[in-house]
C-alpha cells in the first residue's frame, strides 16, 4: 500500500507560480514512478506530467512543456510539480498518482495509487 498526499495548491493570477508537493509513505518510493494528472469540472482527468522511478526520465503534456518542471526527492520520499507562466485553463484539482513500476506512464491506468488531489485556481 501506498499513501500519498499532495499540497501546494491555491489561487493565483496568470502568470505566477505553484509548487505542488506529493508525500509518499508505505513502500520504498523509489521503486515506482510517479505522474501528475488534473481534472477540471465537467472534464476528464487528464496527464499533466511523469517521473521515472530514478528522477532521470520525463513526460509532459503538450500544453505544459516549458512551463511546469516534475521532480522527485527520493531521499525525503516526496513528488514535486513546479508550475510557472500559470493560465486560467491550467485550473483544476491536481493529483498526485504512484505506478506498478519504475517505468513513467501518460496512461491513467497504469498508476495504482492515488492521492485526494489540490485545488489550483487561476485568475485571469
Amino acid at each position: 500500500q501506498v499513501q500519498l498526499v499532495e499540497s501546494g495548491g491555491g489561487e493565483v493570477q496568470a502568470g505566477g507560480s505553484l509548487r505542488l508537493s506529493c508525500a509518499a509513505s508505505g513502500r520504498t518510493f523509489d521503486n515506482y514512478a510517479m505522474g501528475w494528472f488534473r481534472q477540471a469540472p465537467g472534464k476528464e482527468r487528464e496527464f499533466v506530467a511523469t517521473i521515472s522511478a530514478s528522477g532521470g526520465t520525463t513526460g509532459y503534456k503538450d500544453s505544459v512543456k516549458g512551463r511546469f518542471t516534475i521532480s522527485r526527492d527520493n531521499a525525503e520520499d516526496r513528488a514535486y510539480l513546479q508550475m510557472n507562466s500559470l493560465k486560467p485553463e491550467d485550473t483544476a484539482v491536481y493529483f498526485c498518482a504512484a505506478g506498478s513500476n519504475i517505468w513513467p506512464s501518460q496512461a491513467w491506468r497504469y498508476y495504482v495509487y492515488w492521492g485526494q488531489g489540490t485545488q489550483v485556481t487561476v485568475s485571469s
